[in-house]
C-alpha cells in the first residue's frame, strides 16, 4: 500500500516517520533497544556493552530467580509449552486454578481471575462491568489501558484532577442517584511515581455508593510491609472492590489479574470477552507467576532493600539539583523540560552505560519531558551512586541543573 501524502492518514504517518528519521540521524533513537543478555543483579548487555538497568519494572529483582525458573521448567515438562485454546472450551489447567488461588490469598480476597495481559485486564474488566447509562470516573494520570477500558465501556466517562479527592467528590456529587458508578485509579502512577490517596478515596466512594477499582501494576511488591500493595501500605483491609494487578512487572511473567468477591469473579469468568475468547496463559508463565508470589513472602528482605535503594536514588538526584516531582516509590521521574533535552539526557546517560529512557510529549505534557528511571532490589548502593553521578554530569552538560 502506498500512502497518499494528501490524506490525513498519510500525514499522520509522515509526522512520525520524519520524527524517527530525525532521531536516528542525531543518535537520539532509543526505541526497542535489543537486550542481548540479563546479567547478575541489574546489569544488561546492549549492543555488546554491559549497562546498568534503570528502566526495569522488576522491582524486587525476581527475574531469573532459581525457584521461579525451576517452577517454569517443571510446568513445561508436565503441560508442554502452550494450551489447547480458551479455558472455557479447551479446559483449565490445574496450574491456572492454583495461580488464581495464590493471588486471592495474597490479596486477601475471596477469589481471583487471570488474563493474558495487564492491558487486556483493564480493558475487559471496565467494559464488561460498565455500560450505557453508567458512569466511570478516572484520575487524569491513569494508565492508557484504564482510559481505553472506560471509553470502550460506553459509559459516561469523566476524569478528575490528579489525586484530588475534593474534585472527585465534586464530580461524583454531580451524578444522578440510582445509577452505577465506578471510580478507577492507579495505586502508583506510572509516570510520576506518587501514591494514590486511598483512605480519602474510600471515604468518597462510600459517600456516593461508588465501586472502586485500583490498578496495582506498580505497587504490587512495592507498597506494604510484605509487598501486598496499597491496602497494606495504608493499613486498610479489603476496602477495594476490584483489585487489579499485572504479572509482568514485580512478578516476572506475563498477564494480569483481578481479585475480589466470588460473585464478581464468577460474573467476569462468564461475561468477559477477553477471558472467553483469548487463549490461556502458557503453563510456564502461570507457574512462574505462582511461585513468584510465594518468593515475595519468603524473602521479605527484598522489599526492605528496594525501599532503601529508592530513598538513596531519590535523595541523590534531589541533592544533585533535579526535580523528581512527588515520587516516593521506585518510579523516579527526572524532569528535563523539553523533549530535545530529554533525548539528549538519554544519549549522554547511555553513552556512559546507564540504561534509562525518555518519556516525551504527547505521553506527558509539553515542557514536562523526563527520564523515567527506576530502581530495584537488584541494584547495589554503589551502582546507584554511580548512576546518579552519570545522570548529574549529563544534566550539567545539557544545562538542566
Amino acid at each position: 500500500m502506498e500512502f497518499n501524502i494528501d490524506d490525513a492518514v498519510s500525514r499522520r504517518v509522515k509526522v512520525f516517520t520524519d520524527r524517527v528519521s530525525m532521531a536516528k540521524a542525531n543518535d537520539l533513537y532509543f526505541y526497542n533497544q535489543p537486550i542481548e543478555e540479563l546479567r547478575s543483579g541489574a546489569k544488561v548487555l546492549v549492543h555488546g556493552r554491559e549497562m546498568g538497568m534503570y528502566a526495569s519494572y522488576g522491582y524486587l529483582g525476581l527475574l531469573n530467580h532459581p525457584r521461579i525458573n525451576k517452577a517454569a521448567r517443571k510446568a513445561i515438562d508436565q503441560y508442554g509449552t502452550g494450551t489447547n485454546g480458551v479455558r472455557s472450551l479447551a479446559g483449565t489447567l490445574t496450574i491456572h486454578d492454583e495461580l488464581e488461588e495464590t493471588i486471592a490469598n495474597f490479596k486477601h480476597a475471596e477469589a481471583a481471575l487471570t488474563f493474558t495481559s495487564g492491558y487486556a485486564t483493564n480493558l475487559t474488566v471496565i467494559s464488561t462491568l460498565m455500560g450505557r447509562g453508567d458512569y466511570v470516573l478516572s484520575d487524569k494520570l491513569n494508565h492508557a489501558s484504564i482510559v481505553d477500558g472506560c471509553l470502550m465501556s460506553g459509559a459516561e466517562f469523566r476524569r478528575f484532577k490528579h489525586n484530588d479527592m475534593e474534585d472527585l467528590d465534586h464530580r461524583l456529587g454531580q451524578i444522578p442517584d440510582g445509577v452505577a458508578k465506578l471510580v478507577v485509579v492507579d495505586a502508583v502512577f506510572s509516570m510520576d511515581g506518587d501514591v494514590a490517596d486511598l483512605p480519602r478515596m474510600v471515604e468518597v466512594c462510600k459517600k456516593y455508593n461508588a465501586y472502586l477499582m485500583v490498578d496495582e501494576a506498580h505497587s504490587l511488591g512495592v507498597l506494604g510491609k510484605t509487598g501486598r500493595g496499597i491496602e497494606e501500605h495504608f493499613g486498610l483491609e479489603d476496602v477495594i472492590d476490584i483489585k487489579m494487578g499485572t504479572l509482568s512487572k514485580t512478578i516476572p511473567s506475563i498477564g494480569g489479574y483481578i481479585a475480589g468477591k466470588k460473585d464478581l469473579i464468577t460474573y467476569m469468568r462468564h461475561a468477559s470477552r477477553a477471558y472467553l475468547f483469548s487463549a490461556a496463559l502458557p503453563p510456564a508463565q502461570a507457574a512462574a507467576a505462582n511461585e513468584a508470589f510465594k518468593v515475595i513472602l519468603d524473602e521479605p528482605w527484598r522489599i526492605k532493600k528496594l525501599n532503601h535503594n529508592t530513598q538513596l536514588f531519590i535523595n541523590g538526584l534531589k541533592s544533585a539539583g533535579f526535580d523528581t516531582l512527588l515520587t516516593t516509590t521506585a518510579i523516579v521521574p527526572i524532569l528535563c523540560g523539553s523533549d530535545d533535552q530529554a533525548f539528549a539526557m538519554t544519549r549522554e546517560a547511555q553513552h556512559h552505560d546507564v540504561f534509562v529512557l525518555p518519556v516525551v510529549s504527547p505521553a506527558v505534557p509539553e515542557g514536562m519531558a523526563r527520564l523515567r528511571a527506576t530502581v530495584t532490589a537488584a541494584h547495589e548502593p554503589s551502582d546507584i551512586e554511580g548512576a546518579i553521578d552519570v545522570i548529574a554530569a549529563a544534566g550539567k552538560q545539557i544545562g538542566i541543573i
